[in-house]
C-alpha cells in the first residue's frame, strides 16, 4: 500500500528544497542592504564602528549567499527531472523570465562580489562602496524577476494558450501581472526584517554576555530601527495583498480562512479551529462575527465566497494554509510589539540595560525566516491544485516518475541538505557567536580585509 504516490513525492521534494534555498536569499537580499548602509556610514562620518560592523556581516552574507547559489541551482534542475509538463507547457514565459534574472542579477552580483569582500586594499573607498551597492542592487533586481515569475503562475496575464502551450503575448502584462506589485513589496520588506532580526538577535546575544562594544550596541540600535519602519508597514502590504488575492484567487482567500459556506450581510473570521477537508467544515472554530468583512474587505458586510462555491478538485487544502497563515500574522504582530517595546526602553534609557529584553529578542530571531517559510507556504499550498492559476494543473506538470524515483531522489536531497546546508548554518552561528572584532588595527591584524591608504588616512583623521 503506497501512502503518497509520485505527485505528492516530488511535491514534497520541491517543497523541501525550496524551503531551504528561499532562507539563504532571503538573509543575503537583506543583509547586502544593510552592508550598503553600513559603508556609507563609513564613508560619510568616517566613524570605524561602521567599518567593524560591515566587515562582521560581510562574512555571515558571503556565507549565506554562497549557499544561495548552490541551493538554487538544484531548484532549476528539478524542473527538468520532476516537472517536465511544467517546463513543456509553461517554459515560453518562465524560461525567459529565470534567463533574465541571471543575466541581470546573478552576473551583476558575481562580477562585484569579488571586489566587495577582497577589494579593500586594490580599490578606493569609493569604487568599493560602488561594488557594494551592485550586489545590494543585484539582490534587489534578482527579487524582481523571481517574483514575476511566481506572480505569473498566481496571476497569469499577457499570454495565449497554443497547441496546449502557454507563449508570450505581451511581455509588460506577463511581468506586471496583478499580483506582482504585492508580492515585490511583501517578499522585499520580510527579507529587510529577516536580516533586521538576525542582526538583533545576534546583538542581543552578546549583550547578555555581558559585550557592550560600540560595533554590538549599534548593531542592535540599528536593527530595531529597522524594525520598528518595517514591521508596522508589512502589515498594511500584507493587508493590500489579502485583498488582491480576494479579488484573483478567491479559493485560496476561503482555505486561509477555514470559510466553506457563503454568508451573507457579513462574513466572520475564525480565529481558530480545524478545517475538515472531508466534512467540509471548521470544527471547534472560534469565530468572531463580521471581522472577516472588515479584514479582507475593508466593509462591515463584505462577502467572501466560501470553499463550497467550488468545485472539489479545485479547492486548496485549507487544514496547512488555515495555520501558516496564521502563524505569519502572530509572528507579524509579535515583531510590531518587539518593536515597540523596543522604543519605550530606548526613551527610558534602558536598551541596553534590560536583560529580559535581550532575551526576548533573541527568541525572535528566527521569526522572520518561520514568517517568511509560512508566508510562502501558504502561497503556494493556496495556489493548488494548479501550477499556473487556473490554466495548468500540478497534476499535468508531473514529469514522468514514479514513486520510487521521486521518493529514493528524497531521501537523498534530505540527508545531502541537512549534511551540506546545516553545516553552513552552524558555521554561520558559530560566526555570529563570536561577534565582532574591535581589535583591529591599521595594519589588519586579526585576519580582517585591510584598508588601502585613502581609507587608512580617513581612519587616522577621525
Amino acid at each position: 500500500m503506497h501512502i503518497f504516490d509520485a505527485l505528492d513525492l516530488a511535491r514534497l521534494q520541491f517543497a523541501f528544497t525550496v524551503s531551504v534555498h528561499i532562507v539563504f536569499p532571503a538573509i543575503s537580499i537583506g543583509m547586502a542592504s544593510f552592508l550598503a548602509v553600513l559603508e556609507a556610514l563609513w564613508l560619510f562620518t568616517g566613524d570605524r564602528t561602521y567599518r567593524q560592523m560591515f566587515v562582521f556581516w560581510s562574512g555571515i552574507f558571503a556565507v549565506g549567499f554562497g549557499m544561495g547559489v548552490v541551493s538554487g541551482v538544484v531548484m532549476a534542475y528539478e524542473f527538468g527531472t520532476n516537472w517536465s509538463g511544467f517546463s513543456t507547457v509553461a517554459g515560453n514565459v518562465t524560461g525567459p523570465l529565470l534567463t533574465y534574472e541571471v543575466l541581470t542579477a546573478f552576473f551583476l552580483e558575481a562580477g562585484f562580489l569579488g571586489v566587495m569582500l577582497f577589494g579593500w586594499r586594490r580599490v578606493s573607498p569609493l569604487s568599493h562602496f560602488f561594488a557594494t551597492l551592485m550586489v545590494a542592487l543585484g539582490t534587489l533586481i534578482s527579487t524582481f524577476w523571481i517574483l514575476a515569475s511566481n506572480s505569473f503562475m498566481q496571476t497569469p496575464q499577457g499570454y495565449a494558450v497554443e497547441r496546449g502551450r502557454i507563449v508570450p503575448v505581451d511581455w509588460f502584462k506577463i511581468i506586471f501581472n496583478p499580483s506582482f506589485p504585492f508580492r515585490l513589496a511583501h517578499m522585499t520588506v520580510a527579507a529587510f526584517i529577516v536580516a533586521a532580526f538576525i542582526v538583533a538577535a545576534c546583538s542581543a546575544w552578546h549583550l547578555l554576555q555581558g559585550r557592550r562594544e560600540a560595533p554590538i550596541t549599534r548593531s542592535f540600535s540599528m536593527a530595531l530601527w529597522i524594525l520598528l519602519l518595517l514591521a508596522p508597514i508589512q502589515i498594511f502590504i500584507g493587508d493590500a495583498h489579502g485583498l488582491n488575492t480576494r479579488q484573483y484567487q478567491p479559493a485560496k482567500i476561503a482555505a486561509i480562512e477555514g470559510l466553506w459556506v457563503t454568508e451573507k450581510g457579513g462574513t466572520s473570521l475564525n480565529l481558530v479551529g480545524l478545517p475538515d477537508m472531508n466534512a467540509e467544515v471548521t470544527r471547534y472554530a472560534v469565530r468572531i462575527p463580521h471581522l472577516g468583512s472588515l479584514v479582507l474587505t475593508h466593509s462591515w458586510t463584505g462577502e467572501i465566497r466560501g470553499l463550497k462555491d467550488f468545485p472539489p478538485q479545485d479547492r486548496p487544502f485549507s487544514p496547512i494554509i488555515f495555520w501558516t497563515f496564521r502563524i505569519m500574522a502572530g509572528l507579524g504582530m509579535l515583531m510590531v510589539l518587539t518593536a515597540l517595546l523596543g522604543l519605550l526602553l530606548r526613551v527610558r534609557g534602558d536598551l541596553y540595560t534590560a536583560r529580559w529584553y535581550h532575551r526576548l529578542v533573541l527568541c525572535m530571531g528566527p521569526s522572520g525566516l518561520i514568517a517568511l517559510l509560512a508566508g510562502w507556504i501558504t502561497t503556494e499550498v493556496g495556489r493548488q491544485p494548479w501550477t499556473v492559476y487556473g490554466v495548468l494543473r500540478t497534476a499535468d506538470s508531473l514529469a514522468p516518475i514514479n514513486a520510487v524515483q521521486a521518493g529514493v531522489s528524497l531521501l537523498i536531497f534530505v540527508i545531502v541538505y541537512f549534511l551540506v546546508f546545516g553545516t553552513g548554518v552552524f558555521y554561520m552561528l558559530r560566526m555570529m557567536s563570536r561577534g565582532p572584532d574591535v581589535h583591529f588595527n591599521e595594519n589588519g591584524q586579526h585576519g580582517h580585509p585591510l584598508l588601502n591608504n585613502r581609507a587608512l588616512d580617513a581612519l587616522k583623521a577621525e
